[in-house]
């Protein structure tokens, strides 16, 4: 397995003990934690790099990056007892972003086999985040020689990273370049793409849109104000969101913003590429992970330290049920990794690993099942819950995802939606 940490292209590391290897490389997994260039250093593009460019590309470094640690695994992970050809590529949050963009890259096709995606993806009509168009890539170009004064490449490399960094927020974004990604991914596969993977395990979590509206404030009375400051951008028609969305106080205005973010930011891109996924006949297994617990909860990332088995065992912030839970996601990504089927191992074990010794001998439970997707209205609940961990449930944000449908057809850029669906 090959991991993209997150961190909005712009920070992060490859090191974090949330996700570090160590859970999964107990139970049998090579796991590679690669380093990437971020923010100014990994997405900045103008023209006169991309004039000088032998590919004619600018913009895109961090993903050639990732591309070439690819390429690194292919040519030499053998000798650490890995299967160049049986690679799984992850990712959460903006490494989640790039696994999503590296699905229809050209140059990252037969570099892996199957994918993990954690809570995002660009793949949708318009990218909720951690994207934008090459126009805008080109024009951020020429705005870092304005503020800089620079005028050249060459007059930018005199500059320390110290000096450039200050830049990073307007250069942390993965472009249609037309050579790393020959267009929109969601148009690329929309129009007939196959995506680079031949199983596609990914997923959402319940809160999380939270940490990133921490300190804003919902109404009654702003709720039209917000919906036009975070949606305008994304939703053609933005306003009709406010009428699926009618609220009478401000409990109800609060709830129901938390909600759109959600689903807008995260769920919807990953409602997409399971759609596109199936058009494709490529098998896909979607979660949604919601469970509470004394620190992340469902939050943005909370559901890392689960499923990548590294609930600390000193923390008194999680329960045995947290620590069974995350027993059992391990156990999922584990196999996901070695068949590319979340319920089967390569040895044919159907128990629950348990990194956290909860037998006392070393033997859990069968694993529950995890059903593949066939109704596209529904997702695998991740919550413990009296003894269960896995189930059935009807996806959280339909009649959202039902409006920005409606809002992204009247725009001409309509879903992609298979056959009987």
């Amino acid at each position: 397995m090959v991991y993209i940490h997150g961190g909005s292209l712009k920070t992060g590391q490859p090191w974090y003990e949330d996700y570090a290897g160590t859970g999964l490389a107990k139970s049998g997994v090579i796991y590679v934690n690669l380093a990437y260039r971020l923010g100014v250093f990994g997405f900045y593009g103008n023209k006169d790099l991309q004039a000088e460019s032998p590919d004619h590309t600018t913009g895109n470094y961090g993903l050639l990056d990732q591309i070439q640690a690819l390429k690194w695994v292919q040519e030499n992970i053998a000798a650490f007892g890995g299967d160049p050809d049986n690679v799984t590529l992850a990712g959460e949050s903006a490494g989640s972003a790039c696994v999503s963009a590296l699905l229809s890259a050209p140059l990252a096709k037969g570099l892996f086999r199957r994918a993990i995606l954690e809570s995002s993806t660009v793949d949708a009509p318009v990218p909720a985040h951690s994207y934008r168009t090459f126009e805008d890539t080109l024009e951020a170009g020429e705005d870092l020689y304005r503020k800089t004064g620079m005028q050249t490449p060459e007059q930018l490399r005199t500059l320390s990273a110290g000096e450039l960094v200050p830049y990073t927020e307007n250069n942390h974004h993965i472009t249609p370049d037309g050579v790393v990604l020959e267009g929109d991914p969601y148009q690329l596969i929309r129009d007939g793409q196959q995506l680079n993977a031949e199983e596609i395990l990914h997923g959402y979590n319940a809160d999380e849109s939270d940490a990133f509206v921490l300190f804003d404030k919902f109404t009654k009375e702003n709720f039209a104000g917000k919906l036009e400051q975070y949606c305008r951008d994304i939703v053609p028609d933005w306003q009709s969101l406010e009428q699926i969305y009618p609220v009478r106080d401000d409990v109800q205005a609060d709830e129901a913003m938390h909600e759109i973010l959600s689903g807008l930011w995260f769920g919807y891109g990953h409602e997409c590429l399971t759609r596109q996924a199936l058009a494709q006949g490529i098998p896909v297994y979607e979660y949604y992970f919601a469970q509470e617990n004394g620190r992340l909860g469902s939050w943005h990332s909370g559901e890392e330290v689960y499923c990548y088995g590294n609930i600390p065992a000193d923390s008194d912030l999680y329960t045995g049920e947290d620590r069974m839970l995350s027993s059992v996601m391990l156990t999922y990504w584990r196999n996901f990794a070695q068949t590319g089927n979340p319920n089967e191992s390569a040895d044919g074990d159907s128990r629950v690993l348990d990194p956290y010794g909860l037998s006392g001998d070393g033997s859990l439970p069968d694993l529950p099942a995890w059903e593949p997707v066939t109704d596209p209205g529904m997702i695998t609940e991740f919550r413990a819950d009296q003894g269960t961990y896995v189930r059935k449930a009807e996806i959280p944000y339909w009649k959202l995802y039902d409006a920005l449908d409606s809002s992204y057809q009247a725009g001409g850029q309509a879903r992609q939606v298979p056959e009987g669906n």
